[in-house]
């Protein structure tokens, strides 16, 4: 594996776009598809909320903290490898711009 995470990310998009590719998906499709997936990432990092903080009495406590941060560590990855899918020739650099806009909204400005 490279240092650059962004070069893991463009190879698992790479691979991931290839394998749809061989069952006829368009590539609008392929983007359609991955974005659900973020959503059930989501949806993975919440049900490990609630079972860190065991509020389902049926189940109590099932995950740990720890379990939550992979959760919300594989939100982050599926959400970098469709950007990577929809962008793959600027993704990192898209990324960046949004992220300094972003960040500009909530952080002072530095010289």
């Amino acid at each position: 594996m490279s240092d650059d995470p962004w070069n893991t990310i463009r190879t698992l998009a790479a691979h991931f776009a290839r394998l749809d590719s061989t069952r006829g998906l368009t590539p609008e499709e392929q983007w359609t598809l991955q974005v659900l997936k973020i959503t059930e990432e989501v949806g993975e990092a919440a049900q490990a909320v609630i079972g860190a903080r065991a509020t389902n009495p049926r189940k109590g406590l099932s995950h740990t903290w720890d379990h939550v941060q992979e959760e919300v560590a594989d939100c982050v990855i599926t959400g970098m490898v469709t950007l990577a899918r929809m962008r793959p020739d600027d993704a990192a650099d898209f990324f960046a711009a949004v992220l300094a806009e972003k960040a500009a909204k909530f952080l002072p400005a530095t010289d």
